[in-house]
């Protein structure tokens, strides 16, 4: 690694056991291959936070369900963060050292950062993501976003060599009251654009009308009423991605193109 300054600041830190469960599924998911085929089976996970608990879980998920020799390496800015970290690096794979969005020079096929980028500028993105595109490996990805306290409400992008390649927005559908709560944790490339006239609060509002227009579905559970509101999205005409058996978790995944800031 090198001894490059880290770039960056020390995230607030806020974690939770099982927060980003459901980003690691999908990681798990829709990245298997790309981990599965990777010479180096290296993952980040970029501002774990003030505890290690979300790297741990993300070594463990991708270790069952893609590959038991993946290597997770946790960065974080703050020092003190780090060696506190150090006895979680208990199982082979997992370790933990400083560094930012230079990715402490390392070359990782994937790297997960969330709740990072929120607590920066809008204008500070696009840089923050180039730098970390610069160090991936070959066909590297980034998946980066936010999410509440608990999990129950996310998105996150998918990001390659060229930019952003797909938004997705997942909920807990127990306790969802409709999908326009899902606008407080929009990535921070989007979440002032939640505005008339841009194409993420389009889809916001197709969501929001395809969950009350499915309303009488709820006799059948959250879940029918979910996959009720994606087709009607689906069916306006927005690229929407995947199968229903990936909305009935609660997930919608559209192409970037379709709510790029403009």
């Amino acid at each position: 690694m090198t001894t490059r300054r880290p770039m960056g600041v020390v995230t607030r830190g806020t974690t939770n056991p099982n927060r980003l469960r459901r980003v690691d599924n999908w990681i798990a998911w829709r990245c298997g291959d790309l981990l599965r085929d990777a010479t180096d089976p290296l993952v980040v996970d970029l501002g774990y936070g003030a505890t290690p608990i979300t790297a741990v879980e993300l070594r463990g998920r991708l270790a069952a369900a893609v590959r038991p020799d993946i290597r997770v390496v946790g960065l974080e800015i703050d020092p003190v963060r780090v060696a506190a970290a150090a006895p979680a690096a208990d199982p082979p794979g997992l370790t933990f050292a400083r560094g930012g969005f230079e990715l402490a020079g390392l070359r990782p096929a994937l790297v997960r950062t969330f709740n990072v980028l929120r607590q920066y500028d809008e204008s500070q993105v696009a840089s923050a993501w180039q730098t970390m595109i610069d160090a991936l490996a070959p066909d590297g990805v980034i998946v980066e976003g936010t999410c509440d306290e608990l999990g129950r409400l996310a998105s996150w992008l998918l990001i390659d060599a060229t930019g952003p390649r797909s938004l997705t927005l997942a909920a807990r559908l127990s306790t969802l009251d409709s999908p326009a709560a899902l606008a407080e944790r929009l990535p921070k490339a989007l979440i002032h654009r939640n505005v008339p006239g841009e194409g993420v609060h389009a889809l916001l509002r197709a969501l929001d009308d395809g969950w009350r227009d499915a309303a009488p579905y709820a006799t059948f559970g959250p879940r029918q009423r979910w996959l009720h509101a994606v087709t009607a999205v689906r069916v306006a005409g927005w690229p929407v991605r995947d199968r229903p058996n990936r909305w009935r978790l609660g997930e919608i995944t559209v192409d970037w193109s379709a709510v790029a800031p403009r």
